[in-house]
């Protein structure tokens, strides 16, 4: 039973890191600070990701500039769905970027 209350416990204390994790480039505060903590290091390292796929669209786009709008649209509508599920103190895998982020090492 311990076990529960302690993940009740990260997910209340690390909200607020967690919700930086959606933020572009603010994704790296929470990494860095609070990597002891499940839950900002699971938002963390999604939001990791969601980051570098911005910028790799960005780049693609100099070459291919249709894709900047539908690139970016969907990376953040999953930054959005990420900041929702981190407000209800939810872990929500993120299709595609959630199985990038499993093999992120810190």
């Amino acid at each position: 039973m311990d076990r529960p209350k302690n993940k009740e416990v990260q997910v209340v204390e690390g909200k607020v890191f967690a919700i930086l994790s959606y933020l572009s480039i603010l994704c790296i505060i929470p990494l860095i600070l609070k990597k002891d903590n499940d839950f900002v290091l699971f938002h963390g390292k999604q939001g990791l990701v969601i980051f570098v796929g911005e910028v790799a669209v960005f780049i693609m786009s100099i070459v291919l500039p249709g894709i900047l709008r539908p690139g970016m649209f969907i990376l953040l509508a999953f930054s959005f769905l990420g900041f929702i599920a981190v407000l209800k103190g939810h872990y929500l895998k993120l299709p595609i970027v959630a199985e990038i982020a499993v093999k992120i090492t810190l």
